[in-house]
């Protein structure tokens, strides 16, 4: 626990055998309340080695997508009575120490929901993002600031944390099962009016490492001009959108018995 809130980590995994062990190592366990690994249909040894080491461990029988993942591990972390919610990738990108740093913003009641900056520490290059990458970035990030009147250094990393209430109030079941969900997420929660923080992070670049190529970055780019388009559109009640509607779907969980 942190601050007497109870702190759950999600671990959305896709053949990550090669790099889960060490992220699993180095997460804060004395401050976590339970880790839950959901396998997105591995052809590896994913669901085995996490089973190996104790976590809490679903596999979906067929692959739901990075956003599907997500939906899966929120609403599990919730079933556990989460307070605080971390997702960091097992794929050992991001630097699984700071978890707890991450979860300890949200405690403090200073905000809702936390990013791990991969911009604002620098040296994001030479931890070896691809150069198209990074211009890809900081070009899209310039856009959804100006367009969104935020002042966030990024909208684009894997590593973040959120209470429970964000994940109670976000229709979340109505974000994209793709890649896309992770900036869908940061504009509902900009639109809904939570308070958004960020901590420097460093990120590792490697051949294990997951990273979608480069058709792939192309489709998510213009996936996040349209939603960017969407969310104002919405906000000018020009046209109603469904990731934006109070009454969307919301993540279908039980609640823990205890």
């Amino acid at each position: 626990m942190i601050l007497g809130k109870k702190l759950v980590v999600v671990l959305p995994a896709y053949n990550a055998e090669k790099t889960l062990k060490q992220t699993y190592d180095e997460l804060p366990h004395e401050y976590l309340d339970g880790i839950i690994l959901v396998d997105d249909h591995s052809s590896d040894d994913t669901s085995k080695i996490s089973r190996e080491l104790g976590v809490t461990t679903i596999t979906h029988p067929k692959n739901r997508g990075y956003g599907g993942n997500q939906k899966t591990c929120y609403k599990e972390a919730l079933k556990l009575g989460a307070d605080i919610v971390v997702m960091v990738h097992p794929d050992y990108q991001y630097s699984p120490p700071l978890t707890a740093a991450l979860g300890a913003m949200i405690a403090s009641g200073e905000y809702d929901m936390v990013l791990g900056s991969r911009i604002i520490g620098g040296g994001v290059l030479s931890g070896g993002m691809p150069l198209y990458k990074y211009i890809a970035n900081r070009g899209l990030t310039l856009f959804q600031n100006l367009l969104l009147g935020a002042k966030l250094s990024e909208y684009h990393t894997g590593f973040r944390a959120f209470s429970r209430e964000v994940l109670e109030t976000l229709p979340l079941e109505e974000n994209s099962d793709d890649f896309i969900f992770d900036n869908e997420m940061i504009l509902q929660a900009l639109f809904f009016g939570f308070r958004i923080g960020e901590i420097s992070c460093p990120t590792k670049y490697f051949e294990e490492a997951s990273s979608i190529n480069f058709q792939r970055s192309v489709i998510y780019g213009l996936g996040v001009l349209e939603r960017t388009f969407r969310f104002l559109m919405h906000k000018k009640n020009l046209k109603t959108s469904h990731l934006f509607d109070a009454n969307g779907e919301k993540l279908s969980v039980s609640q823990p018995l205890d």
